[in-house]
């Protein structure tokens, strides 16, 4: 009987496939993770950590899809055409109008990713020179309108202080600037960097430094994710966060992972880095600060009629991220 199964075993060893240092030895179980944008510093950790194989050491075969803003990303939830997704902090509104996803971690608190540019030539110096002038943003409603209201707010002169005009892409947006029918616009940090170095435009402000409760973006998840697959969501989670300490711990790869990402020189992704890696949650848990803030801006940004319970727009069982069990 011995000789026998020291013959089956040996057989089996012989049948099975041969793995090569290194490779996994199980097999990974895929994750379909969109980005609300595809050239985001902030939603280029995805990549950083594929690359890094932080996810494939967590068991995950992250499959990275980009869409176009935060509707298409809910639609996409809703029409289980991804699992998990980052997106905006005010995309949590979406929960309440029926999409069957929500959010289950913070991942990137002030916005200091959005910055407020004007011509390099402008007279406009500082923020109190604002008052009265128009100021491009994607759309009504959009975090960036919010963004520009909240400012004029805080400066003390109401909501209107500062004239929003919805104007869609940064193309579209940097063209009317160039024809003198902006004052400036609110954009990407990465975009506005590029223009600085480009000698085409000057930053006012880092919009991080008005809004320091606030979540710019946040992890959603499905109602299915969550309740068929929730090992998988712990350790899709588990990858992202380690991915965030290795970004912090590592800026010479970051940069150079983050530069095809955002598509630009990676001397513009270095500056980024620096103003931004500090925003990024390393747990992702929430804080209740922030999520007041969201919620009242919901209502602000006209996705929601009236302000939500806190507990129906995100969910905190998967957060605060432990890297071991």
């Amino acid at each position: 009987m011995r000789a026998f199964i020291k013959q089956y075993v040996l057989a089996a060893l012989v049948a099975a496939p041969l793995l090569l240092p290194g490779a996994a030895a199980f097999a990974l179980d895929p994750v379909r993770f969109g980005k609300a944008v595809p050239n985001s510093f902030a939603f280029g950790a995805a990549e950083v950590g594929v690359q890094a194989k932080i996810f494939e050491q967590a068991g995950i075969d992250l499959q990275v899809l980009s869409f176009q803003g935060d509707a298409r990303i809910q639609q996409a939830l809703t029409a289980d055409g991804i699992d998990v997704a980052v997106g905006s902090g005010p995309g949590l509104g979406f929960r309440a109008k029926g999409v069957p996803a929500i959010g289950v971690a913070a991942m990137y608190g002030p916005p200091s990713n959005l910055c407020l540019t004007v011509l390099a030539n402008s007279p406009i110096r500082t923020v109190a020179d604002l008052k009265g002038k128009h100021i491009g943003v994607t759309t009504a409603g959009s975090l960036t309108d919010w963004l520009t209201r909240e400012l004029s707010r805080q400066q003390g002169w109401g909501s209107d202080g500062i004239r929003v005009e919805a104007l869609g892409s940064v193309q579209a947006r940097l063209a009317a600037m160039t024809r003198g029918e902006l004052d400036g616009l609110v954009i990407e940090s990465a975009t506005g960097f590029e223009l600085e170095e480009q000698g085409k435009g000057r930053n006012i402000l880092l919009f991080g430094d008005i809004a320091r409760h606030f979540y710019t973006h946040v992890i959603f998840a499905t109602d299915a994710m969550i309740e068929k697959h929730p090992d998988v969501l712990k350790r899709f989670l588990r990858g992202w966060f380690k991915t965030i300490a290795f970004m912090k711990a590592n800026k010479d790869f970051t940069v150079k992972s983050e530069s095809k990402t955002v598509d630009v020189r990676e001397s513009v992704v270095s500056k980024i880095y620096d103003t931004q890696i500090s925003s990024f949650s390393t747990d992702g848990a929430w804080d209740p600060a922030a999520i007041d803030v969201i919620r009242n801006s919901l209502r602000d940004l006209g996705i929601l009629d009236t302000v939500p319970e806190a507990k129906t727009i995100y969910n905190d069982k998967f957060v605060p991220v432990k890297f071991s069990d």
